[in-house]
């Protein structure tokens, strides 16, 4: 075969494989107008995804950070249809006047297709089934509220951060580590608290139990408090292990940190969450305390996600969270 049929042939293969590889290629934030910097925090790096207004990504404006809830998801996820929405809440009028900022997971993929993920969208390691070593370890409060006040104090720095007008929002999970911002802000300005468990996790899951009438639920849940007490730094990486549980569920709930806290704090949740009452409890203590800081606003007949109710079923199409959005970043212009 001739020389020069070869070097066509290979020329020809090199220019057929390129759109493939190119196809082929992992999508990146950038792929879908996002910002991905990183920071170093002990020994890890800490990867932050930020939304902007396109061509405003370097004007000074204001930082809305939110602080990710339970499930090891990544901030950017994706179908073929495109990417989901960052926040669950419209951005487009909003992305005028803040950065949204969002941290990944530690030890999870800052962005992936969903065909990765399992159904509720969570994150395993493809080669054991659970949750990432990495994930594992760093699972629980007081990493969470060390590791976003190191980010916190980077934003500082950053030359098109306002940094004097930057709120933090917590919603489930992530709530308890607002709380614990709140109390210590540093460069926080206000926190929104969403959907939090005001006297611990185990005491809201123990609540759910008698709401659903759950009596044998009830007492395994004391049986598994037991063990998290005996042992509240195991953590085998099944499910919510007792370190994870015991940091939740310390003395120092958030409604000790909100009695030692003085920025300004909006507090919203669903009458038909499982922690109302607890939440009604917390402001009944505020009130108690002279703590006028707080700002309450409960949500009646919404659920734990803010969706409402049909024939006494969640109704996924009741989406109540751009309800909830205006309330509180009305909120935030007054205080």
């Amino acid at each position: 075969m001739p020389a020069s049929f070869l070097r066509l042939f290979s020329l020809l293969l090199l220019l057929l494989a390129g759109p493939l590889a190119a196809r082929a290629q992992p999508k990146t934030p950038a792929d879908f107008g996002y910002r991905h910097l990183t920071m170093r925090y002990q020994r890890d790096t800490v990867n932050i995804i930020v939304l902007s207004k396109k061509g405003e990504e370097l004007k000074r404006k204001p930082v809305f950070l939110f602080v990710q809830g339970s499930t090891p998801q990544p901030v950017i996820m994706y179908d073929d249809k495109g990417a989901f929405p960052m926040l669950p809440f419209e951005l487009d009028t909003l992305l005028a006047r803040y950065h949204f900022v969002e941290i990944s997971k530690p030890g999870i993929p800052v962005i992936a297709h969903t065909k990765a993920l399992t159904p509720n969208y969570a994150y395993l390691d493809p080669k054991t089934g659970q949750a990432p070593l990495a994930y594992c370890q760093r699972n629980y409060l007081e990493y969470y509220v060390a590791r976003d006040a190191a980010v916190l104090r980077y934003l500082t720095r950053q030359p098109w951060v306002q940094a004097d007008d930057i709120t933090a929002m917590g919603h489930s999970e992530g709530s308890n580590v607002v709380a614990r911002l709140a109390r210590h802000p540093g460069p926080l300005r206000r926190v929104v608290y969403l959907s939090g468990s005001p006297l611990g996790r185990m005491l809201t899951v123990i609540s759910g139990n008698r709401q659903d009438a759950d009596s044998v639920g009830a007492e395994n849940n004391f049986t598994f408090w037991q063990q998290v007490v005996a042992s509240p730094k195991e953590n085998n990486c099944l499910g919510d292990t007792h370190l994870l549980v015991s940091s939740l569920s310390s003395p120092q709930t958030p409604l000790n940190d909100f009695l030692h806290s003085n920025i300004p704090v909006f507090v919203g949740y669903g009458t038909r969450d499982r922690s109302a009452l607890l939440e009604d409890y917390m402001r009944l203590e505020m009130i108690r305390a002279g703590k006028t800081n707080l700002t309450f606003r409960a949500y009646p007949g919404l659920e734990h996600n803010f969706f409402g109710f049909t024939n006494g079923e969640i109704d996924h199409k009741k989406w109540n969270w751009d309800r909830v959005a205006r309330d509180f970043f009305a909120w935030m212009q007054t205080h």
